[in-house]
């Protein structure tokens, strides 16, 4: 029996009866909560349409249907006794595609990196930006009107700027950190792609699952316990979306925005080009735009961020609301299909890991010439670090 069926099996009973006596206290509190916003549902809706901040989607017109595809990331660490065996995938999945769709996407789509790495602190530090890296160089091949990422836009450079960081002085240990030096210019490249969405044929969006940005809510004097995600869900008529709005940047004292990217420390036959891909990006991604689309009755409010090019569009802001709205199908996934799928095919990638270090460990020992007690001694696992 999994822990799913039988998820208190290996709690004691007195435990678990003091945490379910806790959980009446919180519905209370989460009661009381929902239904401050239901009383007040009309009067917050009604700020929002007297101030011009909710558009419907008809309003933008019904472009032809976009195809669609979308990526995601994982990465997996399994602590063994002498190493670490790490791994990190990208996948790209296609979306339910137009009856007239044609054109072909070549295989492989997906990005892999699979390495044997000494302990180190920085090492999920590195393979991380990896992963995302080749995430975003995917979606920048895809040959397809609109393409999703899982995550928000401003991810890849707190990951990247931490890399950069660390990779310079671990290159010579870790292997993953010789890949994002090697692959650091075409990394920045896509991202700044991303950022900038320049080709009119070709849209990209992103849409992180889970948000606490109140841009929103702080104009509007929303309750501080609700998101601007969470509170629009309730606030949205379906086919309703929010007028794109500047992204909220992180500001110092001084009002200065503070997105930085280090590439001081990279190797000289880089440093030039990486450093100015770093002025390019951090310029787009202050002109990021970012809006709240409910596409259906069964789905809670998409956060979509994308570039000034597509929001200031009336015709790429239609064809990113039209696809994401044929994308969410079915009332069984609440979020666009092919990211649905991409999500769950990279989770996967953690669960096969061990399965991965078993049969390296089998291939050792077929070859290794003493007691293959040291070999399974070796490669016995004590931990796995995962994450997207």
């Amino acid at each position: 029996m999994s822990t799913s069926d039988s998820p208190f099996a290996d709690l004691p009973a007195a435990l678990v009866e003091e945490v379910l006596g806790q959980t009446v206290e919180v519905a209370k509190q989460l009661l009381k909560s929902f239904q401050e916003v239901r009383s007040t549902r009309e009067q917050l809706r009604h700020a929002l349409v007297e101030r011009q901040m909710i558009v419907s989607e008809s309003s933008l017109g019904y472009p032809p249907a976009p195809t669609t595809c979308a990526a995601d990331g994982s990465y997996a660490i399994e602590r063994l006794l002498t190493t670490d065996m790490v791994a990190a995938a990208a996948v790209a999945v296609e979306g339910l595609t137009p009856p007239s769709e044609k054109r072909h996407w070549e295989l492989p789509r997906h990005k892999t990196f699979v390495a044997a790495e000494a302990h180190l602190e920085d090492t999920a530090t590195v393979l991380r930006a990896v992963m995302l890296g080749e995430e975003l160089d995917l979606v920048r091949k895809a040959p397809h009107d609109l393409v999703l990422l899982d995550g928000t836009l401003t991810l890849p450079i707190i990951y990247f700027n931490q890399a950069l960081n660390k990779a310079p002085e671990t290159s010579e240990k870790l292997r993953c950190a010789k890949e994002f030096l090697d692959r650091c210019e075409a990394y920045l490249e896509a991202y700044c792609e991303l950022l900038r969405s320049p080709r009119s044929d070709k849209q990209y969006a992103a849409l992180p699952k889970y948000s606490t940005r109140q841009e929103i809510g702080r104009e509007l004097d929303w309750p501080n316990s609700y998101d601007d995600r969470g509170m629009l869900t309730l606030l949205l008529n379906p086919g309703e979306l929010t007028k794109p709005r500047d992204l909220e940047q992180p500001k110092n004292d001084r009002g200065e925005v503070t997105w930085h990217l280090n590439t001081a420390r990279l190797p000289s036959a880089i440093k030039e080009r990486a450093a100015e891909l770093a002025t390019d990006v951090i310029d787009a991604l202050q002109k990021t735009r970012i809006f709240y689309y409910k596409p259906h009755p069964w789905l809670p409010a998409l956060r979509v961020e994308v570039a000034a090019g597509i929001a200031d569009n009336c015709h790429r802001l239609a064809t990113v609301v039209q696809g994401l709205k044929q994308q969410c199908a079915t009332p069984s996934m609440l979020e666009p299909y092919p990211i649905y799928l991409a999500d769950r095919t990279v989770k996967a990638l953690a669960r096969a890991l061990p399965a991965f270090r078993q049969v390296t460990t089998q291939r050792i020992s077929e070859q290794y010439s003493g007691d293959i007690g040291e070999v399974f001694f070796a490669m016995h696992g004590y931990r796995s670090d995962t994450g997207r």
